[in-house]
């Protein structure tokens, strides 16, 4: 094959119909060549690709940047929201954090209040003298109460508050001349039972847990496994009994004897509470103060308690008032979130390194 046969042939005398084989619809797949008329060529259309546009450039880089507008406001418009969502949240917690209070009642409807003390009985507590005792005199100056129950179940805890809750309630009944009622759910031992001898009757469950009158401080002490590991106790104390009860140093007679005297006491204390409040009706025999509990038959049986019952029945056949109202002041929302994160947690591991234990 010559250089005449090649296709794009310059030469005038190449005519590619005349070649054999040849297709007529090949001739457009051909490319230009001098037999094509220049005017031809000028009137193919024009190439419609974007990049053949005059400003595609422009256009494009200006729908770039009003995407990347878009994007910004609204990153900006939720980040506001969330702003704003946790200001609003911070705002209402802070305004449930100051509503511990007591419920409103309608001071001219008969009821009978209740005051419940449960769990255990401490500072800071639920069940503490603050809270107890604040809720007793909203009761008690409420002129539709008609009387007052407190709702009992507690193991017992510290005789210290227990005592100004005996106290608050004596002056508050001789005050507003009121009744006061104690009704035991499942346990009211140790201070629990401090607190419930102020109350003119005492009505148990017959299988209630009643009494354990007596006082107890718990600790412990490493000082043998700690001479065994060889690990030396460096304490330094200006005072001969500062370091009274500490754990980690050896426990002397003289103040063991001091720390059993100061339980005598207060036990003798705790006695005496008793006896003010249950009168002629306790029925009293050696066990009776040695810390023992008994069931609510029993605590019946000794005079520790009146009748069996519940709320519903004292509300019903001994106030004579069906009607029931709750002065318990309660957790907020804001205390039991701070509880649920690690509060509540972080006191009870200081409580358990105080140095003088609790008396329970």
């Amino acid at each position: 094959m010559n250089d005449s046969n090649r296709p794009g042939n310059t030469d005038p005398s190449f005519d590619p119909s005349r070649e054999p084989g040849f297709q007529p619809n090949q001739r457009d797949a051909l490319s230009p060549s001098a037999h094509d008329a220049p005017e031809a060529i000028a009137k193919k259309p024009a190439d419609t690709n974007a990049s053949s546009v005059p400003g595609w450039e422009r256009a494009t880089l200006e729908k770039l940047a009003f995407a990347a507008l878009n994007e910004q406001k609204a990153t900006r418009r939720w980040k506001t929201f969330v702003r704003l969502s946790w200001l609003l949240f911070f705002v209402i917690l802070l305004w449930l954090a100051l509503q511990r209070g007591t419920p409103a009642t309608d001071a001219s409807v008969p009821h009978t209040a209740v005051v419940e003390i449960k769990g255990e009985i401490a500072a800071g507590a639920d069940a503490s003298a603050e809270f107890v005792n604040a809720a007793l005199r909203s009761a008690f100056e409420d002129e539709g109460s008609k009387a007052i129950v407190l709702l009992i179940n507690s193991p017992g805890g510290s005789p210290v508050q227990a005592g100004m809750m005996n106290d608050e309630i004596l002056r508050l009944k001789a005050k507003h001349k009121k009744p006061v009622y104690a009704v035991v759910e499942e346990s009211c031992a140790s201070a629990a039972y401090y607190i419930a001898v102020s109350a003119d009757q005492i009505f148990v469950d017959k299988a209630s847990i009643v009494g354990s009158i007596g006082v107890l401080m718990d600790g412990f002490g490493f000082t043998g496994l700690m001479d065994k590991l060889g690990v030396e106790r460096r304490l330094l104390t200006a005072g001969e009994n500062k370091g009274f009860l500490d754990p980690f140093s050896p426990q002397s007679g003289k103040q063991r004897a001091f720390a059993q005297a100061m339980l005598e006491q207060i036990h003798q204390q705790f006695i005496a509470v008793v006896k003010a409040g249950r009168g002629k009706r306790l029925k009293e025999m050696p066990e009776m103060f040695s810390g023992l509990f008994w069931n609510g038959q029993q605590a019946v049986e000794l005079g520790l308690a009146d009748h069996l019952g519940n709320l519903d029945y004292v509300a019903r056949e001994v106030v004579k008032v069906e009607e029931i109202i709750d002065y318990t002041r309660r957790d907020n929302v804001a205390e039991r979130l701070a509880k649920k994160f690690g509060a509540a947690m972080g006191e009870g591991a200081m409580k358990a390194f105080q140095a003088i234990p609790a008396l329970r």
